[in-house]
């Protein structure tokens, strides 16, 4: 079973010759069209999320902030994020989309959840627009199913780095972030040495890897750098933003995955989850609107075991040096954080 979030294509959200567009969720739509589940999709509508809910991890005070700046009209937040007078409404319907989402597979207990949602979110930090992204949406499914007791996995597979979603759970032992991303790349963060704050070390793993990356080397990263520390964590939940700008035909970076790296991914994702009906996926970029389609279709139909048709997965020579780089890194900072915790304060 499918439990779509949304669809919201927000086209009251939308400025002409954007790359973040109405188009990407119709496109994502069209892949899950694709699959030919018929029974099997059940559409759970996005109202907007309860401000309760969003102040989990935005502040009042920005939510106030970010509503009264699109009221008056919108306009630019930064050099990449716009915003019109519906924007806010529209950013909430994503993360209520989302909830809603999460709810449904509590009541399942079964199935797996996709949120057809724009404008993403993962670049959002708590009192910050940023990267395309108002609200993340992501961040507050996390913190909404932390605040009920769980321990919750988020995989990013966006090619950029989620900045706003590390930030926020940095030093939250009940969130495990893992994100493979290009490297170097907006916005800049997600270094292997960043592996989380005093109370949560380890919980983020970062796999940084250069320009040209296949398929190969995201699997590769995410099983031998974020395996153990998920077999360590125990989620109880996992949680997927889910970009497709890594695939070879987006305009916005310069990885080389295809459709069937994506489906790759998936399956690896989904050896993580606990139990069914704890699998939710949160779109974020892709801006290829062909590539979005056909990697929606390879994700969701190899997490339903639905027939699709992909692209062959990708590899290459360079992704086993560019893992090990990223390990390398990701243990000198450990024993940096554990040589500093035997010595103690002063």
């Amino acid at each position: 079973m499918l439990i779509v979030g949304g669809p919201v294509p927000s086209p009251e959200h939308h400025r002409v010759g954007h790359p973040e567009r109405p188009g990407r969720v119709e496109a994502a739509m069209a892949g899950i069209d694709d699959l030919h589940l018929d029974e099997d999709v059940e559409v759970v509508p996005g109202q907007a999320a309860p401000l309760d809910r969003l102040a989990l991890v935005h502040p009042p005070a920005f939510l106030q902030e970010l509503a009264a700046f699109c009221g008056a009209g919108g306009g630019d937040l930064d050099p990449d994020t716009y915003s019109t007078p519906q924007s806010f409404e529209a950013a909430r319907r994503v993360v209520g989309a989302g909830l809603a989402a999460i709810d449904r597979l509590k009541v399942l207990q079964a199935g797996v959840a996709f949120v057809a949602a724009r404008p993403p979110g993962h670049h959002a930090l708590a009192d910050r627009a940023m990267g395309f992204c108002l609200l993340n949406a992501v961040a507050v499914g996390a913190a909404s199913l932390v605040a009920e007791g769980e321990r919750v996995l988020i995989v990013d597979w966006d090619v950029h780095h989620g900045n706003g979603t590390q930030a926020i759970f940095w030093n939250d032992p009940s969130v495990l972030y893992v994100s493979t991303h290009q490297w170097p790349l907006y916005p800049g963060t997600g270094a292997a040495r960043e592996i989380g704050g005093a109370d949560a070390l380890e919980l983020t793993v970062n796999v940084p890897l250069g320009p040209g990356a296949t398929g190969d080397a995201l699997r590769r990263g995410i099983d031998e750098l974020a395996g153990p520390a998920v077999d360590a964590f125990g989620p109880t939940w996992v949680l997927v933003s889910a970009g497709f700008d890594a695939h070879r035909d987006d305009p916005l970076a310069d990885f080389a995955l295809s459709s069937g790296d994506f489906a790759e991914l998936a399956k690896t994702v989904q050896g993580f989850v606990p139990r069914p009906g704890r699998l939710a996926l949160f779109l974020e970029g892709g801006y290829d609107l062909l590539a979005v389609r056909g990697s929606v279709a390879a994700t969701l139909g190899e997490l339903l075991g639905a027939p699709y048709d992909a692209e062959d997965p990708t590899s290459d020579d360079r992704s086993g040096a560019m893992v090990e780089r990223a390990r390398a890194e990701r243990v000198r900072a450990i024993r940096s954080a554990e040589e500093l915790e035997r010595e103690g304060p002063g």
